[in-house]
C-alpha cells in the first residue's frame, strides 16, 4: 500500500508524488501540462514570484495499492489519459 499525492498549479494537476515503507517517488506529467500552467499563470499576471507560487498546492492524500513507483506511475498515467485541458475547469479564472 502506497499513499500518494497529486501537485497542482491551480486546477492543472503537474506532479505525483507516492511513498511506501521503501521511500518516495515523484513523477512528472507529461510536458502539455507544465505548458499548460506557465500560459495560465501569463494569462491571470501571476508572473511575479510570489503570485506564481500561490497558485501550487497540494491535493489530499489518498491510499493505492502497490509500490510507491506502481502507483506514482498509475496516477500519473491516469491524469495524462482523463485530463483534457481543454475541457477541465478554466485553469484562467480566479480561485
Amino acid at each position: 500500500m502506497a499513499s500518494y499525492q497529486v501537485l497542482y498549479w491551480r486546477e492543472i494537476p503537474s506532479l505525483v508524488k507516492a511513498s511506501d515503507a521503501t521511500g518516495e517517488v515523484s513523477v512528472r506529467l507529461p510536458q502539455r501540462f507544465h505548458d499548460a500552467i506557465d500560459e495560465a499563470a501569463m494569462r491571470v499576471g501571476a508572473t511575479d514570484t510570489e503570485a506564481y507560487l500561490a497558485g501550487w498546492h497540494w491535493g489530499p492524500v489518498q491510499q493505492r495499492p502497490g509500490t510507491a513507483r506502481e502507483v506514482a506511475e498509475a496516477i500519473a498515467a491516469d491524469l495524462a489519459v482523463s485530463t483534457l485541458l481543454s475541457t477541465s475547469p478554466d485553469p484562467f479564472r480566479e480561485p
